[in-house]
């Protein structure tokens, strides 16, 4: 036997159906992109390969828990030499840093994801120049939002 709708339930399904409607639907998840300025040499079907994950990094180094410093002169020596032995995309593995659903928690009191937003800036100065031709975030296969594809310049 069928069970008769109410005016409530009635009035209740068609909000959700209005806002269902007139809500935007959320974003994708952006695919990793390569600005201009940092792709350097990459044409466009190297960067669309990039993009879609298509590419098998040659090298990897993983930056967990080690401090900036530290991070930094190991990222410099690692591209250095994975350039050496002809690699020409490495993985540079960052973390994304801790989430934020615990802001009252303890070690929530620091910042975190430190080495997420500097390996970037790093990959952009001068001291890395010689070695890198450019850099995306990776594809979510081979860590997403915490690693970054470097490609690496042909050695001369």
């Amino acid at each position: 036997m069928k069970r008769k709708t109410t005016e409530e339930e009635r009035k209740l399904f068609q909000t959700h159906i209005a806002e269902a409607i007139l809500k935007p639907k959320p974003a994708k998840s952006a695919a990793p992109k390569i600005s201009k300025a940092k792709t350097g040499e990459l044409d466009g079907n190297t960067a669309e390969k990039l993009r879609r994950g298509q590419l098998a990094p040659g090298a990897r180094i993983d930056l967990h828990g080690k401090t900036e410093a530290a991070a930094h002169r190991a990222l410099r020596s690692f591209l250095a030499r994975a350039q050496d032995d002809g690699v020409r995309l490495a993985l540079v593995i960052t973390g994304v840093g801790n989430p934020g659903a615990h802001d009252g928690a303890e070690w929530m009191r620091t910042s975190h994801g430190v080495l997420k937003e500097m390996v970037p800036r790093w990959l952009n100065e001068s001291d890395f120049a010689g070695l890198t031709s450019g850099w995306a975030r990776a594809h979510r296969r081979h860590g997403g939002d915490g690693a970054l594809y470097v490609y690496l310049r042909k050695q001369r």
